[in-house]
């Protein structure tokens, strides 16, 4: 799989760009400010719709615009797709396939299929909960399209039920100050006498997506724990063994199954349990959005323990893993790797570039020629106040 070219229309400081992509290693070489990362996140964009920069997509758009589009024509083995996404801050996104519209931007989901390393990822070992989350729930959407309309049911119904807790807490004068218009809406609709009737259908659908994404988490990082312990000792082979552990608030039996049965009625029995807690503070207390992925150096947690150089080993191992688990899956995802090296040492520099090399596209960014290693020579942009011009 690789991208054959690039449009930008008015996305980050582009007002406009067109550039031609070859198979093999390609990189963006100038200073920093100048627009070479927004050039790969954009390429990031079209495949996963979210920016590993930003949280929101009004940065994604220039200065002074009203949307930005982002066009990508993709080739995998003998096809070729026209992606183009239409960023509409404040507004509904738009998708359109090889020049059709599509009904919702996520049908274009899985046409494109990337995996970025970046400085930002340095969060996934040492910061909160959600970036680990948002790490497996990216992977899931990535090698089956579909889970980003469960991840999407589960924020709904989540979103719902907390609007019904904070309710019921409100009813009960136990969370002080003014009511929110959405918790007034929530209350006359439900009324005070049905508000744990309301709350007991809610559940239901909440343990029916929760039960589905928390299924696939646990299959997923069982997928990734060999991967990431082979690759983490390739990059640090002196330091202790990496390994993943998933961890969940919902109390599951150490003897029993992971069937989809089995998970709902662990959820669901959590749920129970934690009702009355939740009734009190207003939120849902269980359930995936609640979870972790645990990283471990030997028998301590990398986060707090884990120096500099193998918090960086760490994610650039989930990283691979995630490459080796999209190509097992057929066809090797475009590899980018937005102005890592210039954050490694020699030894991991040198080993993260041979493992890459192989890759069928990789897209490197870099604030000078010489922190491109020699293993990856290949094309090269110089970019420069926002224009893009091939070297030959």
């Amino acid at each position: 799989m690789r991208v054959c070219h690039l449009s930008l229309t008015d996305f980050r400081s582009y007002p406009s760009a067109e550039i031609a992509l070859e198979p093999g290693v390609t990189a963006f070489v100038g200073p920093n400010g100048h627009g070479k990362t927004n050039l790969v996140e954009a390429i990031g964009y079209v495949a996963t719709q979210s920016s590993h920069r930003v949280a929101t997509d009004a940065p994604l758009v220039r200065h002074g615009a009203e949307r930005a589009i982002v066009r990508a024509l993709v080739a995998r083995d003998e096809r070729r797709a026209l992606v183009e996404l239409e960023i509409n801050p404040g507004r509904a996104n738009r998708a359109r396939v090889n020049r059709s519209p599509v009904a919702r931007p996520r049908e274009a989901l899985g046409l494109l299929r990337t995996v970025l390393f970046a400085p930002e990822d340095l969060a996934l070992v040492k910061g909160d909960p959600s970036e680990r989350r948002r790490f497996l729930d990216d992977l899931l959407v990535a090698r089956a399209p579909r889970f980003a309309g469960v991840r999407a049911d589960y924020d709904r119904v989540l979103k719902q039920r907390n609007t019904l807790l904070r309710t019921a807490a409100a009813t009960k004068g136990r969370r002080r100050g003014p009511r929110r218009q959405d918790d007034e809406a929530a209350f006359s609709s439900a009324g005070a006498g049905d508000v744990l009737s309301t709350l007991d259908v809610w559940d239901s659908h909440l343990v029916r997506h929760g039960a589905e994404l928390l299924a696939a988490r646990l299959d997923l990082v069982e997928a990734l724990r060999p991967l990431t312990a082979k690759a983490y000792a390739t990059l640090a082979p002196a330091s202790a063994a990496a390994d993943l552990e998933y961890r969940t608030g919902v109390k599951l039996s150490t003897d029993c199954g992971r069937s989809r049965d089995i998970l709902e009625e662990a959820l669901r029995a959590s749920l129970a349990e934690a009702r009355q807690a939740e009734l009190e503070r207003g939120v849902t207390l269980v359930g995936p959005h609640r979870d972790d992925l645990h990283l471990a150096l030997g028998e301590l947690p990398a986060r707090g323990y884990a120096s500099h150089g193998e918090s960086w080993s760490f994610a650039l191992a989930l990283r691979l893993a995630a490459y080796d688990l999209l190509r097992a899956d057929g066809g090797d995802p475009v590899l980018i790797l937005d102005d890592v090296f210039a954050e490694l040492d020699g030894q991991r520099r040198t080993r993260l570039a041979e493992i890459v090399a192989p890759a069928e596209q990789v897209l490197i960014t870099a604030a000078v020629p010489d922190d491109v290693p020699a293993e990856l020579a290949g094309a090269r942009f110089d970019v420069t106040e926002g224009s893009a011009t091939r070297v030959r």
